[in-house]
């Protein structure tokens, strides 16, 4: 049943019993009443007043809340007192704690452009780019009181430190990874050394160049440089092909070498196995041996030469050209006393020249 319905009972909120329409004018008079005893300045209502004031400060001001890439440092009258991770937080409000948020995830960077001196006295124009995170927030907020200027300041530094400690050719070379990493090094270490709570993810060089004055002479000396790079390459394309070809050909020599050394000696044992073999058949059978060793040597000299046989009284003469090596059957007859002489065995006691060796 509605509150305002006819009918008995105390349905009316603002007014106690009866079933009258409410009467507004009647709630705003004592509304009115009721602040201007606030105003008046009575104890009780000045009480009123600095309770709610308490109370609506202590509701506003005494939570934080820190996002995944914060961390909250805590002042208390205005001395450090705590870090808060992510994550919703209660603390005692302004002025007795302030929470100053700082960003850690954020990556900073500084750029620059700057002429230094190399170890070897020539002008370089070197621009490099320092990129950085925090890694402690209380170091970061304390420790400097500009931390963007000190980094910027400390990598010219250490830039220069590498760069001065380096010739104009090094630097011009192409050796970046090695100043990269001795310039991070050096950064990293003079800012710990500072107590800055920062740590260096990257440094880059960007660019490093003579001035501009002299550009054209260095565009000569990187040619120059370049064209003696390409003769290096070209050299050792040169060595990497003849150098196997040279080793193929020793190896085969030495292969060939390793062959001829074993066929001669293998032949020289077998001549060595001949002539013992030879000389014990002397040495049973010395007359047989030796005729037998004349007739094949006689027969060794007239197969490679000229023969010219007389048949008898120097009438007849019959011309035989060397045959070198190959057996011919003669075309006429011989005489007699021809083929005697030639098959006479050897004086007594003759031996041929391998025999007498």
């Amino acid at each position: 049943m509605a509150w305002n319905e006819p009918g008995g009972g105390q349905r009316d909120p603002w007014r106690r019993g009866g079933n009258k329409n409410p009467d507004f004018d009647a709630i705003l008079k004592r509304l009115r009443q009721h602040f201007k005893g606030l105003g008046d300045g009575g104890p009780k209502s000045i009480g009123v007043l600095i309770l709610a004031v308490i109370l609506a400060w202590l509701l506003l001001g005494s939570w934080t809340v820190i996002n995944a890439r914060q961390v909250g440092v805590v002042l208390r009258f205005g001395a450090y007192s705590r870090t808060l991770p992510p994550g919703f937080h209660l603390v005692f409000p302004q002025p007795i704690s302030q929470v100053l948020k700082v960003e850690m995830t954020r990556v900073r960077s500084v750029s620059d452009t700057v002429l230094m001196l190399t170890k070897d006295e020539n002008i370089i124009q070197v621009n490099f780019n320092v990129q950085y995170q925090v890694n402690d927030a209380k170091k970061y907020l304390f420790s400097m009181q500009n931390p963007d200027l000190a980094v910027r300041q400390s990598a010219e530094a250490a830039v220069r430190s590498v760069v001065g400690s380096s010739t104009m050719d090094t630097l011009l070379s192409g050796q970046g990874a090695t100043m990269v990493a001795r310039t991070s090094k050096a950064l990293q270490k003079m800012l710990n050394s500072y107590g800055a709570g920062l740590r260096i993810t990257e440094v880059n060089f960007q660019n490093i160049a003579p001035p501009s004055e002299v550009k054209a002479a260095f565009d000569d000396v990187n040619k120059a440089r370049e064209d003696r790079q390409r003769i290096e390459n070209v050299a050792k394309a040169y060595a990497s092909k003849i150098i196997p070809e040279a080793r193929g050909q020793a190896a085969s020599i030495i292969a060939g070498s390793e062959g001829y050394k074993a066929s001669r000696i293998a032949r020289a044992r077998g001549d060595t196995q001949r002539f013992l073999l030879l000389l014990k058949e002397y040495q049973l059978a010395p007359k047989v041996t030796g005729e037998r060793l004349w007739l094949e040597t006689i027969e060794d000299v007239f197969k490679n030469n000229s023969k010219i046989i007389d048949g008898g009284n120097a009438r007849n003469f019959i011309n035989l050209p060397s045959t070198l090596g190959k057996t011919t059957t003669p075309t006429a007859p011989v005489a007699g006393t021809v083929m005697e002489s030639l098959s006479k065995p050897a004086p007594s006691g003759a031996t041929s020249p391998a025999a007498g060796g």
